[in-house]
This record gives C-alpha cells, sequence and structure tokens, in this order.
C-alpha cells in the first residue's frame, strides 16, 4: 500500500489532509505540486485535471481521491486511526461534517479571495471584492464565537474533521483579519497550535518560508 498525497505543505487545504494523517499516523508520500514547472503540473493534470490540491493517490486501491472533506473521509473509512474523525455516532457526524463545511466555506474561502487579491497586478485588483471578504469573514468569526461550547473541540473533547479544517483556515483568516475581539475564537486557535498533528503540519511548511503575500491596498 503507498498513499501519495500531491499538495504543497504552505497551503492550508493541504494542511487539513497533513493533519487528519498525523492524527490517525498513516504513512504517506508528499508529491510537491509546483505550478512553476509545467511539465510538473502537466503531469498533475492528467492525474485530476481540475489540476486543484490536495489529490490523494491511493496505488495500493487503484483510487484517485480529490477534495479535502472527501480525502478525510476516504481515509478514516480506509485507513482508520485509534480514533475516528468522522465520529460514529450519526447525530455527532453531521455535527462534524457541518463545522467541517463551515471552516471551508466561511473562513477558507473568504481568507483565500483577500490573499488572490493581494496577488493580482496593479490596476487588476477587485477593492469590492476584497472588501466582501473582509465583511463576511466578521459575520464567520461573530458565528463562530457566539457557538463555540467549552471545548477544547468543536465537538467538545473529541478531535474530528472539524478541528483538522479548523485549524489552518483560522490560523490564515488571522494573518489577514485579525480574530481581534473573538476571545474564545482565539483561544480555539492557541490550542489547536498546541495540537502535535498541527505542529507536524506547521513544521512541513516552515522549509518554504514566508510566502503570504504582503497587504496591497492598491487598486
Amino acid at each position: 500500500m503507498t498513499l501519495r498525497l500531491h499538495e504543497h505543505p504552505y497551503s492550508s487545504y493541504c494542511q487539513k489532509v497533513r493533519i487528519a494523517l498525523y492524527e490517525a499516523g498513516t504513512p504517506f508520500e508528499a508529491a510537491l505540486v509546483d505550478f512553476g514547472d509545467p511539465d510538473n503540473i502537466a503531469a498533475f493534470q492528467a492525474l485530476w485535471p481540475i489540476a486543484k490540491f490536495p489529490v490523494l493517490e491511493d496505488t495500493g486501491r487503484g483510487e484517485i481521491v480529490p477534495e479535502t472533506s472527501i480525502i478525510i473521509e476516504y481515509l478514516d473509512l480506509h485507513y482508520p486511526g485509534p480514533a475516528p474523525l468522522i465520529p460514529r455516532d450519526p447525530d455527532q457526524a453531521l455535527k462534524a461534517r457541518f463545522w467541517d463545511r463551515f471552516f471551508d466555506l466561511h473562513i477558507q474561502n473568504h481568507q483565500g479571495a483577500i490573499i488572490a487579491n493581494r496577488l493580482r497586478p496593479a490596476g487588476q485588483k477587485d477593492p469590492y471584492g476584497r472588501d466582501e471578504a473582509h465583511r463576511k469573514l466578521g459575520v464567520a468569526y461573530g458565528a463562530l464565537e457566539e457557538r463555540l461550547g467549552d471545548g477544547p473541540w468543536m465537538l467538545g473533547e473529541v478531535f474530528t474533521i472539524a478541528d483538522c479544517s479548523a485549524a489552518p483556515a483560522l490560523r490564515y483568516a488571522d494573518m489577514v483579519r485579525p480574530l481581534d475581539g473573538h476571545p474564545k475564537v482565539q483561544a480555539y486557535l492557541r490550542r489547536l497550535f498546541e495540537r502535535p498533528s498541527f505542529v507536524r503540519a506547521l513544521e512541513d511548511a516552515a522549509p518554504f518560508g514566508e510566502l503570504m503575500p504582503k497587504e496591497d491596498e492598491a487598486a
């Protein structure tokens, strides 16, 4: 059996899957996707034409699995760790899946839009889209602050797919729109920074330096 993760360690979505792999103790090979290398990209597109990472390649089962949440569900089903990341109780599983989607749709997407706007060349930036992403992030922060329980994790004592999603999402979001004024969310992020699986994911990203683009308000 060989699990090969096609990804880039600095990507928040790739970190989400790495956290899941480390939580389960599942061995895998990392295959770096380099968008600056045409041959590398061509090979990646041959594997998955959408060309969005991460993508899990399971050579033992002959499966190609894209999309972070599906990858984690796949791992939980076929390569489970000592504790499931999708709770076995159906109601708890729904809650875990809901919060996973919340962090992807309402945190990851909006912080990603802000970063993408920073990467646009001068004269092609989207101030309205940037401001809307900031506004929506603020709404999401407020909703999360109201709904966070006593923890330590989203579903209480158990670490789930929701927390795998939350860690990199909140880390990058805090870099583009600080979590100031949301003390429960800030405390939750501090706990995530102490989780060994997230520590390892951040260590994996460290050799690539600081790739976060600096804020540029020029339109």
